[in-house]
Formats: structure tokens, sequence, C-alpha cells
């Protein structure tokens, strides 16, 4: 029952409408029997200053943050986790009596996503499609545990994969290329690749059709992680699968992400399984 005493959390983005994060973090609060509360908060890029000093004066307990704030929050909070400072976004905010610091979960949760399946990045090539929000966490997260990185782009937006490139490879002392994101160099970057990384929205519902590699160029023995989580099984992972590759769905980082934030807002380890049902079953609904 809610109660003063109720701890908020919740997650702030535009739109939020369409989150699963809600359904998932209190599906794990009520298997806990917390007592708290995750809610959905529409905050346009206007009201983002205005949300955050809401967050103080309400003592609202965390916040995840999504799509258009996670750069923009960093500037109105207190203190910035150092892999958050290194990334250039926060995704999480945790709120210790009034001092808002923020984090990024999202590394993190790509990185626990990985390791669950068993797969070692020490010496790996690997291939990140996109240099968007997602594929900055992704590729730090690359990059600070070993892997030999490239990342592909399109042409119209190269300039945010050079930069990327460039800040990675000088904050991680590890070289990383980027290049056009076209077939040719898909071609000659895949050959010799152990993990590639879609790091694009290519896939997402509605277009579901949709994949960012063509079949051919996918071979048994690769893994391939797709950051898109709705669908769960995107047109690129079902043609990796029935190649031979190993397959990784965005779902297992949307999961982890969630977990990480969770167990800084209570301090409690997260029920992981029971978050991924529910998460699944709102996408299901949707």
């Amino acid at each position: 029952m809610i109660s003063a005493g109720t701890r908020v959390c919740g997650l702030i983005g535009d739109p939020v409408e369409h989150s699963v994060s809600p359904a998932m973090h209190n599906a794990a609060l009520s298997h806990l029997e917390l007592d708290y509360i995750y809610l959905p908060f529409r905050v346009g890029e206007k009201s983002l200053a205005r949300a955050i000093g809401g967050v103080r004066a309400l003592g609202i307990r965390g916040l995840n943050v999504t799509i258009p704030h996670k750069v923009d929050v960093i500037p109105l909070l207190d203190e910035l986790d150092p892999l958050a400072e290194r990334i250039g976004a926060v995704n999480t905010i945790v709120n210790d009596n009034g001092i808002l610091k923020g984090y990024n979960t999202d590394a993190g949760g790509f990185l626990r996503a990985l390791l669950q399946k068993g797969v070692e990045l020490g010496g790996k090539k690997v291939v990140v499609l996109g240099a968007g929000g997602a594929s900055r966490a992704v590729c730090f997260a690359l990059a600070g545990n070993g892997a030999e990185l490239v990342i592909l782009n399109r042409q119209q937006e190269m300039d945010w994969a050079v930069r990327l490139a460039a800040s990675i490879s000088r904050l991680c002392g590890r070289e990383v290329k980027a290049l056009e994101f076209n077939e040719q160099n898909l071609k000659v970057e895949l050959e010799p690749a152990d993990l590639l990384v879609n790091a694009t929205s290519v896939g997402m519902s509605p277009d579901a059709s949709q994949t960012p590699v063509d079949r051919k160029l996918l071979k048994p023995g690769l893994v391939v992680f797709d950051v898109v989580y709705n669908p769960i099984k995107t047109r690129l992972l079902s043609e990796a699968e029935e190649v031979g590759a190993r397959t990784i769905s965005g779902i297992d980082m949307l999961i982890w992400q969630g977990a990480l934030a969770f167990e800084m807002w209570t301090g409690l380890k997260p029920p992981v399984e029971i978050m991924k049902t529910a998460a699944v079953e709102a996408l299901k609904e949707q």
C-alpha cells in the first residue's frame, strides 16, 4: 500500500509511454516486498531543469534517464561517476539526501549480458554499428575491457563516429577505428571479427523486417549482440542463428542495466529473472 513513507523512483524522458522499465522495476519491488514505487514521467527538453529540481524537492530516491536527456542532465547534477563522465552520458541518478549523483549503467548492463553468455573481450575483434547514445556506452565498455574495436557509421554522421573513436582512443589508450558503414567495409571488418554489436535502431518494431547486416556476411562462430529489444528476437538475430552464430538479445542489456540501477537505489540484489519475465510480458502486451 502506498503511504507517506513510500519511496519513489522513476524514469524521465520524452516519450516514456513505450517503456517496459515500470513493469520491470515494480515487479522486482513487489517481489522483495519493498515500500517503493517506480513511475514514468514524461519530461520535455524545456522542463528538464525544473524536473531535476523537483527530484530534490520531493525527495525522489532515484531516476532512470532516457532519450533525449542523457547528456543534457549532466550539468544539473551534483556529482558524476567516473565511468559516466568518460562516456559523457547518464542513464541513472541516485538521490542521497539531496545530493544527486549520475551514473551510466548501460555500459555495465552490456558487459553483464556478455559475461552471462560466457563472452570474454580481451584481445577480441569487435565491430560496432552506429555511433549514437547506445553506441557510446557499448564502445567504452568494449575498449575498457581489452577489445579491438572498429565503429561503422552512416556517411551523413561520420563526424559522430570519428569523435567517438578519438575520445575512446584518448581515454582508454587503445586505437579505435571509425569507418563508413557500407557493405564493403562491413565485409572486410566482419571477416576476422569475433563479435558484432548492432547499436543502431535498425530492426526495431514497427520496422522489424529490416536488418543492418546482410545474412551472407554473417558466419558460424560469430557472436551477434543486438541492443534492440523490441522485438526480442530481431531479424538480425534470427538470421545469425540460422548461419550458426551465437546471439544475445538487447533484452538482456535492458534487464542488467535496470538491475544495476535497482541495486543502487535499494541496496539490495535485484531478482533478475523476475525483472526479465515482467519486461517480456510488457513487450508482449505492446
